[in-house]
């Protein structure tokens, strides 16, 4: 299980998975390894041997749990599961470099770990460090109607509401539409 690499993103690998479970609980595992290899993770690490069908259903779970902070609009709510994912699946942190890798960070269990708990430490790791270097909730789920995607708002400026701009017109265009019926 690879955690860093030249362009890895764990927030954005934490989307991708939580996304695509949204969309298809049952996401066959072979859908979750092709996902897992687009996020840098090793061939030898996603055959079926090695990430079976027990392990997809645990990542599944995993994914739809994350699912749920991610959607979490208040920072302490937040914080706080974040907390406890890191009591639940994570424990010290280490620094790691391995398979070419830079040196990186580490909170999984090690190579004992489930692919769940493997999920949900990394996940909370990068969910915690976007949280402290924003200062704000740098994620969340569309407030558009009949949206709900899930995103990632790290660029300058205020806390983003909408996955994209073209919900965000969407919405500002119904609303609009709304107070020119009510007026």
């Amino acid at each position: 299980m690879a955690d860093s690499g030249p362009g890895f993103s764990a927030p954005q690998r934490l989307i991708d998975l939580a996304e695509a479970v949204r969309a298809d609980p049952g996401l066959p595992r072979a859908g979750l390894a092709a996902l897992l290899a687009r996020h840098g993770e090793r061939p030898g690490d996603l055959t079926e041997e090695a990430f079976g069908e027990a392990d997809a259903a645990e990542l599944r779970a995993a994914a739809r749990r994350m699912a749920g902070v991610l959607a979490e609009p208040d920072e302490d709510r937040a914080a706080e599961a974040l907390n406890a994912l890191f009591v639940q699946c994570a424990t010290r942190p280490r620094l790691t470099r391995h398979d070419g890798h830079p040196w990186h960070l580490h909170v999984d269990r090690g190579d004992g770990a489930g692919w769940g708990d493997w999920f949900l430490a990394t996940g909370a790791l990068a969910l915690a460090q976007l949280l402290t270097e924003h200062g704000r909730i740098a994620w969340g789920a569309c407030a558009a109607e009949g949206c709900g995607r899930l995103f990632l708002a790290t660029g300058p400026g205020s806390a983003r509401r909408y996955c994209s701009s073209t919900c965000s017109s969407r919405s500002r265009v119904a609303a609009h539409r709304r107070r020119k019926r009510e007026a």
